[in-house]
């Protein structure tokens, strides 16, 4: 599938996303998270594809936040559309995507741009990273999830100091308070978030698709249970066979 606002990459078991709008610091408009969205779906699809990465292009912005010329003159209906079309058609479908995405968070994250890299299962950092969310200063809030992940990564306290006062964070204290994993200089970033996702892709496809569902649920009352089940499904599976197996001959799986 062909991309205008994207770039799609495979190499390995490996593939990189990169929003590539740089004349608007990667910001979000409807074609571009339709794009990202298509190429979730492509890559899920790929058996070939065992970890994503997210990153923008440049060194300056990941996603500097969505496209305000789009929505600057909706109403009430039309509003709530756009926030629950983009939730369901890519914030959700990320975090729920079988096949872990890692977000190289290189410069500004803002607004949809935190939103998007909070929606990643994993986020690593440019030292010049800059992350926040300032839609009160245009009398909103944020509307692709930014109120329900924060608080999980962060806290409630946190996550109220930051919506509430719509300042900007640098990446060293987005580590501090968890909302970040590592922090890289620029040069690095992707290199260091290609490393993290190699180990990953090494590990077994079956598990980390298991894993990542009793994740999400782990703020649930279903949480336990569904580790249970999966831990159960997964014994009935090939990878738990060569897992197993090759740990008691002393070699490394071939996933």
């Amino acid at each position: 599938m062909s991309y205008e606002n994207i770039l799609l990459e495979k190499e390995d078991r490996i593939a990189v996303i990169t929003i590539n709008r740089p004349q608007s610091l990667n910001a979000l408009n409807a074609k571009t998270i339709q794009e990202i969205g298509s190429a979730i779906d492509e890559l899920n699809a790929d058996t070939t594809c065992r970890a994503i990465v997210l990153t923008g292009s440049g060194e300056k912005s990941f996603v500097a936040g969505a496209d305000i010329k789009e929505f600057s003159d909706f109403g009430q209906e039309k509003a709530e559309e756009l926030a629950r079309n983009g939730q369901n058609s890519l914030f959700n479908k990320i975090e729920n995507t079988s096949k872990p995405v890692i977000a190289a968070v290189n410069g500004f994250a803002l607004g949809g741009g935190l939103e998007l890299a909070m929606a990643c299962h994993i986020r690593y950092a440019s030292e010049n990273a800059r992350l926040g969310l300032p839609e009160v200063t245009l009398g909103l809030i944020p509307g692709y999830g930014g109120t329900q992940r924060l608080p999980k990564l962060v806290g409630k306290g946190i996550a109220n100091e930051m919506i509430f006062s719509a300042k900007m964070i640098p990446a060293q204290r987005a580590k501090e308070i968890g909302l970040v994993n590592e922090v890289y200089p620029i040069e690095e970033l992707l290199t260091k978030t290609k490393e993290l996702a190699s180990i990953i892709a090494s590990n077994s496809p079956m598990a980390i698709s298991k894993a990542i569902q009793a994740v999400n649920l782990s703020d649930t009352d279903k949480g336990f249970e569904s580790e249970i089940k999966y831990f159960g499904e997964l014994f009935d599976l090939a990878d738990k066979k060569e897992g197993v197996t090759a740990f008691l001959e002393k070699r490394k799986p071939n996933f």
